[in-house]
């Protein structure tokens, strides 16, 4: 994102001193202001990355550094966030029956991430995603506040998260969203 900083007051002052050199002209200042603003706006539009192109680079990164984190093989395995109106709902499951080795993996990582969450600790997360990832500092800082449980499915496991603290369902919705966008095609909702 581009940021413009414009010193109005600065701008006034020389809109004014320009004022009888305006009068003069045949064309109505507004029409000048609004060519220069628009060349200025094209200007900045055509520079840096098309949009989706950060999103493609940071869901790679997030995909070849996943197994840092996660045991299991990121491309076997499908994360699934459902948004509760008491929390969430995070499942780790496999996209294809035929890879069963991967069940285990998932569940064990999802009951360690149980342990963690319920403490507070959410380093797993943020050592991937990054420490600022939104509503994660919520939720460390509340984590008596919030159940946590633990269920294992035939296809993998599941995180429930729930509370009656609407801040806290608001973080973790945040999370959830912040957790879709970076793992792009490794996850989906519900």
């Amino acid at each position: 994102m581009v940021m413009l900083l414009v010193d109005y007051d600065a701008c006034r002052t020389r809109w004014r001193m320009r004022a009888k050199d305006r009068q003069k002209s045949d064309k109505p200042a507004w029409s000048r202001l609004a060519v220069a603003v628009l060349g200025i706006v094209g200007l900045l539009a055509g520079i840096g990355l098309p949009a989706s192109s950060y999103a493609d680079d940071r869901q790679d990164m997030i995909h070849g550094m996943g197994g840092q984190v996660m045991p299991f093989d990121l491309s076997k395995t499908l994360h699934i966030f459902e948004m509760t109106e008491s929390g969430g709902i995070q499942q780790v499951v496999i996209r294809d029956p035929a890879d069963l080795d991967q069940v285990p993996m998932i569940q064990q990582h999802l009951r360690h991430e149980v342990m963690n969450f319920s403490s507070g600790d959410y380093s797993d997360p943020t050592s991937l995603h990054g420490a600022e990832m939104p509503g994660v500092k919520e939720l460390a800082a509340s984590a008596g506040r919030i159940r946590i449980d633990y269920q294992p499915l035939p296809n993998g496991a599941q995180i429930v998260f729930s509370t009656d603290d609407l801040r806290l369902i608001t973080a973790l919705h945040r999370w959830f969203g912040a957790q879709l966008s970076d793992h792009g095609a490794d996850a989906t909702y519900r």
